[in-house]
């Protein structure tokens, strides 16, 4: 469905000197520095997918995605879309597509919203029918039809979010573009998106590229994962196998009856507090029954537990490498 090939997109910074004396400098003779955007991304995306595309703040990923949807033109490479390039034929590929920004809107702010999606029906030459039909389907979603008379202005944050998914949807997009949607939603309108997603993707198997800060939104909707960071590739696959490469371990937390704590020679004690004490070990090395036989001949124990690496621990051992 999408296929990156090589993209690449740099910025030219203009530089001077500080002062008078640098400002005289600079009509002389202007100085610049090439910024490195995006450097050589490669990627290929399956019909159906729903992506995480992730990195820290000033990593790529809004510059990425404003080139897949033909937003921005790439200094190098080429993005394909459903076999279409999004650059050289723009028009064509964009019916494909839809895109959500967080922090801005494609709704009009002064007009109600029905009056917003009857704008975009005629900009994308929808069918009346087809245009009811996928209405109804967005209500049975997002419940938008109660909010269709409302003007644009007087709705809220979480409101307004909901109408930009509905309005990227009228036109039946195969790709969704969400650039950091949930930015400043509340609980409920955060459940609210990820049904949207879920649901959208199953119905009407659209492809989602999601760009989030939001590590909920990671765990409850991507099986694939995207790290970017300097705008170069750093993780690419199934958010379990990069889990796993990243923190091949497991701790486990073990209760005794008193404040003694045993050692292991195949795990590290990280932590002990009290009658608790907590053990650090590889997958690979050991398993966590033997490990609880092993330190429950040294010790009586009271409880135990098992605690992952967290997704945020994942993803700050990535941004870190």
């Amino acid at each position: 469905m999408i296929d990156a090939k090589n993209l690449s997109k740099d910025y030219m910074l203009k530089k001077k000197e500080a002062g008078l004396k640098g400002a005289l400098k600079g009509l002389v003779k202007t100085h610049y520095e090439v910024i490195h955007a995006v450097r050589d991304l490669s990627f290929h995306i399956d019909k159906g997918e729903i992506v995480g595309f992730i990195g820290p703040n000033g990593a790529g990923k809004s510059t990425t995605i404003k080139m897949m949807s033909g937003i921005l033109t790439p200094t190098l490479g080429s993005v394909l879309i459903d076999g279409g390039d999004i650059t050289r034929h723009r028009k064509q590929v964009v019916r494909n597509i839809g895109v959500v920004f967080g922090q801005r809107s494609q709704l009009n702010w002064d007009l109600r919203l029905g009056e917003s999606f009857e704008l975009l029906k005629h900009i994308y030459q929808i069918d009346q029918s087809e245009y009811e039909k996928t209405l109804d389907v967005m209500d049975e979603i997002l419940g938008i039809k109660e909010l269709i008379d409302k003007p644009v202005r007087q709705m809220s944050l979480g409101q307004r979010v909901k109408g930009d998914l509905a309005a990227s949807m009228l036109h039946s997009p195969k790709v969704l573009f969400l650039d950091e949607p949930t930015i400043g939603l509340d609980v409920s309108s955060k459940f609210a998106l990820r049904k949207f997603i879920k649901e959208i993707n199953q119905v009407k198997k659209t492809t989602v590229i999601l760009t989030t800060h939001d590590l909920g939104d990671i765990k409850e909707l991507c099986e694939r994962l995207i790290i970017i960071n300097h705008g170069v590739m750093m993780e690419d696959g199934n958010l379990t196998q990069i889990v796993d490469r990243i923190a091949p371990y497991k701790t486990l937390v073990v209760a005794y009856y008193d404040e003694e704590a045993p050692q292991h020679a195949r795990c590290e004690m990280t932590e002990h507090e009290g009658n608790i004490a907590k053990y650090r070990f590889m997958k690979k090395d050991i398993t966590a029954a033997e490990l609880i036989a092993d330190l429950s001949k040294q010790k009586d124990i009271k409880d135990v537990s098992i605690e992952e690496a967290g997704i945020d621990e994942i993803i700050k051992i990535a941004y870190g490498r």
